[in-house]
Order: structure tokens, then C-alpha cells, then sequence
């Protein structure tokens, strides 16, 4: 693998991203909208509920660190868009990059499109609803790390789709985590799941995560059992991502439909 590839193939799409003020906006703006949109509705169930003591800290935290995994799916799914759009997509492929340079590549690019994104919000919350995430203290890490390694899995998967269906994927790309954000009990507890889904949610990490959120927040304990099982699971469904994209890829070229995906 070569890092002098993998570091031209981020620096292209941050270079896109300094020179376009619409793109910077785009990644500041719903994070922004989302903090302010949660933290309102978060100030009005704490004068209507009883189950939790910091409605306020608890839901807007969970719309921060649930926006954190959005915004890495996103970012992974829009660099590889960029390359479709540009008419790019088929010079990547003739060009001397192995497929695991283009990976490397879309993950490390996507945690800075992340946290640009990101960080203001969080920063707005702080002095506005007086909430931060620092709070949760090193676990947050850890958390993080599982988020964003299935946020990555999921723009595999996707970026994989499009790969074999072609654009007309694309509209995946924006759905892809709304299917499963029902299942990650991202802002009440499994038990409110039926029994039978609450099967098939903790085979997904996000739940593990965000019940593991919601106990250190109102508990002050961590269970670290829970976040390492949540990072072992997502690291599973990481190497599933990977191994589904080479097959998409080879398919497709197998096909000779890579040589249209840009027309």
C-alpha cells in the first residue's frame, strides 16, 4: 500500500472542500440545525418527563454522537459521489491505485469532512443548552471510534451498490442510515423494542453504544465490556464492508460497466 497514493487521493477532496465555500457550508449547516432542532425539543421533555433527570444533556448527546456517524457515512458516500459527478470515476480506476489505497484513502479523507462538520455544532452547544459531550470523558473515544467505523461500513456498502447498480444507487446513499437508526435505540432504551427486534438490534453496534451513552450519563458508571464489544462488532461488519466492495468491484469490472459509471 502506498501512503503517497492514499495521501493525493485525500488531499484531492480536501482541496475541493477548501475552494468551495457552498461545501463547507453544507457540512456546518445540518449538524448546526440538528443541535439546535434537538435541543429545544430536549428543553421541552424535561418539563414533561420523568425518565430521565437531564432530558436536556441525554437526547442532545445522543443527536451529537448520532450525527457523528451520519456525517461519516455521508462523507465517505459524497467523496466517492464527487468522482461519479466529475467524470473522475474513470480515471481513478485507470490510474496505478490499488482498490485498498482508494479505501484507505475515503476513510482517513472522511473523519476531516466529519469533524468540520461537526465541531461547530458541538461548540454551540455548549454555551446555548450547556451541553458537552466532553463530559462522558474517555469513553467518548472509544465511542467514537465505533461509531465511525460503522459510519465508514455503511459508505462501503453503499458505495458498493453503486458500483454494481450504478448512479441510480445513489438515493441509497442518503437513506442508507434511516433504515437502520429505529433499531439503534438511539434516543430510548432497547426495551422499547419488541422482543424480536430487540434481537436483531444488538447485532447492530449502535445500540450497544448509545444504551452504553445513556448509562454513563445517568449512572456516572462505564461499562467498558459494552464499548469494546460495540467497537469488536463494528470492526466485524468493517472487514464485511470491505470484503463486499472488492466483489462489487470486480463484478463490475467484470462486467465493463465501470468505464460507463461516470456518463
Amino acid at each position: 500500500m502506498n501512503f503517497n497514493k492514499i495521501f493525493a487521493l485525500g488531499l484531492r477532496h480536501l482541496y475541493l472542500i477548501k475552494n468551495s465555500f457552498p461545501r463547507v457550508l453544507d457540512l456546518i449547516y445540518w449538524p448546526t440545525v440538528q443541535i439546535f432542532l434537538w435541543g429545544f425539543i430536549s428543553k421541552f421533555f424535561t418539563l414533561n418527563s420523568a425518565y430521565y433527570n437531564n432530558t436536556v444533556g441525554i437526547i442532545l448527546t445522543a443527536a451529537i454522537l448520532y450525527d457523528f456517524l451520519f456525517r461519516a457515512s455521508i462523507s465517505f458516500n459524497m467523496m466517492f459521489l464527487e468522482e461519479i459527478w466529475s467524470r473522475n470515476f474513470t480515471n481513478l480506476f485507470i490510474a496505478p491505485i490499488k482498490i485498498s489505497e482508494i479505501i484507505a484513502a475515503l476513510t482517513l479523507t472522511a473523519i476531516l469532512r466529519t469533524l468540520i462538520g461537526l465541531i461547530p455544532a458541538v461548540l454551540i452547544a455548549i454555551p446555548l443548552f450547556g451541553v458537552s459531550v466532553i463530559e462522558l470523558g474517555v469513553p467518548l473515544i472509544f465511542l467514537l471510534i465505533g461509531l465511525y467505523l460503522f459510519g465508514v461500513t455503511l459508505g462501503l456498502f453503499v458505495t458498493s451498490g453503486l458500483l454494481r447498480y450504478g448512479p441510480s444507487f445513489e438515493n441509497i446513499a442518503w437513506a442508507s442510515l434511516f433504515f437502520l437508526a429505529p433499531l439503534g435505540c438511539i434516543y430510548y432504551p432497547i426495551e422499547i423494542l419488541p422482543n424480536f427486534l430487540q434481537l436483531v438490534a444488538k447485532a447492530l453496534p449502535l445500540v450497544h453504544i448509545f444504551e452504553e451513552m445513556r448509562n454513563i450519563l445517568m449512572t456516572e458508571t462505564v461499562n467498558y465490556f459494552n464499548i469494546f464489544k460495540s467497537i469488536f462488532i463494528s470492526a466485524i461488519y468493517f472487514i464485511l464492508g470491505v470484503i463486499v466492495f472488492y466483489i462489487s468491484y470486480f463484478g463490475a469490472k467484470k462486467r465493463g460497466t465501470l468505464i460507463n459509471m461516470g456518463e
